[in-house]
């Protein structure tokens, strides 16, 4: 009996049996990578990565049932249907990128929503350890290199940190200073001068390595010249 299991899930021709059997592998495999999204925060998460990974495999399905029953052929082309998904998922992707001043985010989950599709598809052909194995690489790019990349401190981020401060500053040669001893790049600065009420507005565009702990930074700043406001932000918005 498992023998028989065994090669109708593995036979060419869709049947109902096979074919619910890929629909709830590729639901899983979907899932499993929606809830590594879903524990980032992302909007994607399990149910969006499960139906992306079951529709692309019901294409594939739909690409070879087509032929197979009206033109009475056992192998169809699979790239009639299928082949769709691979442009139709980028809209999908790019609505899951958010645009803003200066960065895009959401890069990672676009890219695992496109590989989920084509796992999705590959389920639909019959290549089941070749989806498991793409969904553990998936893991394993999105969980255990994210570690790597904060260890080694990999990348680097535009931050931008912005001081109002009670005097008009002719001399930025301390903060500057403060951002040498922490080893900060200032890429460049606005400066803002409010006559009327003695106060400068400072901003600091500043390269740092990605995971980079600015609180220090933030701290030593505060203690040159006399801020009623510091923030930090990953934008320029100024």
């Amino acid at each position: 009996m498992l023998q028989n299991f065994i090669d109708n899930i593995n036979s060419l021709e869709v049947n109902m049996g096979n074919c619910m059997f890929r629909l709830i592998l590729s639901m899983v495999l979907g899932m499993i990578v929606g809830a590594e999204r879903k524990r980032k925060g992302q909007i994607a998460g399990i149910r969006t990565f499960a139906l992306i990974s079951m529709g692309a495999c019901l294409a594939m399905l739909l690409s070879i049932y087509v032929p197979q029953v009206y033109l009475g052929l056992k192998n169809g082309d699979p790239g009639r249907i299928a082949a769709q998904v691979i442009t139709g998922i980028g809209f999908l992707g790019g609505g899951a990128m958010i645009h803003m001043k200066g960065a895009v985010r959401g890069l990672t989950t676009a890219a695992g929503i496109w590989m989920t599709a084509i796992i999705g598809m590959a389920v639909g052909i019959g290549m089941y350890l070749c989806s498991i194995g793409a969904t553990l690489l998936i893991l394993l790019t999105l969980v255990v290199f994210e570690q790597y990349e904060k260890r080694r401190k990999l990348g680097q981020e535009s931050k931008v940190i912005n001081l109002t401060v009670k005097d008009i500053i002719t001399d930025l040669e301390p903060y500057k200073n403060v951002f040498r001893r922490h080893s900060v790049h200032l890429s460049t600065f606005f400066i803002e001068y409010d006559y009327e009420h003695e106060r400068t507005d400072l901003n600091f565009v500043v390269l740092v390595h990605a995971y980079t702990n600015l609180l220090p930074l933030l701290d030593e700043l505060a203690k040159v010249g006399d801020p009623c406001k510091l923030t930090l932000s990953s934008q320029i918005d100024i």
